[in-house]
């Protein structure tokens, strides 16, 4: 079936201002879609998280879109006539496996005509990767970045009408575009984000870069928006940033994170409240108040450390001391006895000494995590620590990490039972995949638990008593 496009007219019919003018693409790509459809095209698609939980939200609005412009969604990619992935570039070899995935899907794309693959998130950002994957992926048609994912349906359209590559990265911008199509994995429970960029600029990290500099949103149209899932049954909001803790210090006289925090807390019919990621430098005693008088609020604090030396913590530009952040830890064991605890702890930083990582070790056997994420530190290019002269060899770091572990798990380990024997509310989140008859759920401190019951159970909240530990999970019977 042959149609002819005004491809210029189209363009300048469409709205100036965002986002109906993507609303209108919507619609362009769903009328093109239609008339494909006649000529035996499946329009089904599919769309890959390699990432954070800020690239999980971005998949969920990419395929909100795709959905609106008339696709149906796929699990499988050999049925996919649309594959996007939104990328991680954190580490380099994030960026390793997308080439894994994307170089799988060149056989797929020579059987299948009319395939369109799409790569979007962290690593686009990175001019050399844009360079290479438009260099030795020439079937990778689309490409946009983490500014602009909002123009999907834009940029959708005009490769299925040119037929061409459609290439567009930006390096930053200072608008913020909601309201846009959504497909959430799980109708009880939702993100909102909060805040785009990170102003931190660790010495490590490629975030700053990639994200851009730290942008709010209006705290109105973020409690609209959480107002709109809980009408559509959302009993849990997570609220996302790079640094949740400075929302809103970028605009003179905004609400404040912990205003916000305690503003969505108490919106009628909301169960459970949580929130990432947070910076021990912006962490304040009114966001701690908050979370005290507001059980709503999840008892789990995530509060990355990196390193127990004040020496290292200097290098590394995070803005506190081993003292502040032992200190910040005391008021909140104080404050909320009952909350869990977990960490992010790198190893063998550039210059760091056997003084300065038994410095960490103190600090965890003092915290006493409920869990810590540890990481081998690795050059990251394009980041300042990755030109700094003094890196750790590879057996002192090694040895350092695995003596490391052995102090995570013996302290975490005090903790396990803790809530042996008490009956707690859990928020079903899915069928147990290991054991057939069970159900998997969180409690409100983000731990797992396991226990008889069915599907009709998902989505719901049930008191449940803790009945076996497991270390960093439970078991459990319906109480």
């Amino acid at each position: 079936m042959e149609y002819i496009i005004d491809y210029k007219e189209i363009i300048e019919q469409a709205p100036a201002e965002e986002p109906a003018r993507q609303y209108y693409f919507m619609d362009r790509v769903r009328e093109l879609v239609e008339i494909k459809k006649q000529e035996g095209y499946k329009a089904h698609c599919m769309v890959e998280v390699m990432g954070c939980q800020m690239s999980a939200k971005d998949g969920e609005k990419l395929l909100g879109i795709l959905e609106k412009c008339g696709y149906t969604t796929t699990e499988d990619d050999w049925d996919a006539d649309i594959v996007l992935f939104t990328t991680c570039t954190v580490r380099e070899n994030a960026n390793q496996k997308l080439y894994g995935r994307v170089g799988r899907l060149k056989h797929q794309y020579e059987k299948r005509d009319g395939m369109i693959i799409g790569i979007t998130g962290c690593m686009m950002q990175e001019k050399d990767e844009v360079e290479g994957i438009c260099k030795h992926y020439p079937y990778v048609k689309l490409v946009l970045g983490t500014h602009n994912v909002y123009k999907l349906a834009e940029l959708l359209y005009k490769s299925l009408v040119t037929g061409k590559r459609t290439v567009e990265v930006i390096d930053d911008t200072k608008m913020i575009v909601e309201d846009l199509p959504s497909d959430r994995k799980f109708r009880f429970k939702g993100s909102v984000n909060i805040s785009y960029g990170c102003n931190n600029f660790c010495t490590y990290c490629i975030v700053p870069y990639v994200r851009g500099r730290e942008k709010s949103r209006n705290a109105t149209d973020i409690l609209r928006e959480c107002e709109k899932l809980i009408a559509d049954g959302c009993l849990e909001i997570m609220l996302l940033g790079q640094n949740v803790n400075s929302y809103g210090n970028d605009i003179p006289g905004s609400t404040t994170f912990p205003e916000l925090l305690k503003a969505v807390a108490e919106l009628p019919g909301l169960k459970r409240l949580r929130y990432m990621t947070s910076n021990p430098k912006d962490f304040s005693d009114e966001l701690i108040e908050v979370m005290r008088t507001h059980p709503i609020i999840e008892r789990h604090i995530h509060l990355p450390l990196q390193s127990g030396s004040s020496a290292i913590l200097k290098k590394m530009n995070r803005h506190y001391t081993k003292e502040s952040y032992l200190e910040l830890v005391r008021k909140i064991r104080t404050a909320i006895p009952e909350a869990t605890l977990t960490t992010d702890i790198i190893v063998g930083f550039p210059g760091e000494t056997e003084e300065d990582f038994l410095d960490t070790i103190d600090v965890v056997k003092e915290c006493k995590y409920d869990a810590a994420y540890t990481f081998i530190y690795s050059k990251r290019t394009g980041t300042p620590a990755a030109k700094f002269e003094d890196q750790v060899p590879e057996d002192i770091v090694k040895d350092r990490f695995d003596r490391l572990l052995k102090v995570v798990q013996d302290s975490s380990a005090e903790n396990e039972t803790r809530d042996l024997g008490k009956v707690m509310e859990v928020l079903v989140e899915d069928e147990n995949k290991n054991q057939e008859g069970y159900v998997t759920g969180r409690l409100s401190n983000s731990v797992l638990v396991h226990f008889p019951g069915d599907k009709s159970l998902i989505g719901t909240m049930q008191m449940v008593k803790l009945t076996e530990s497991k270390g960093f999970y439970y078991f459990g019977e319906l109480s």
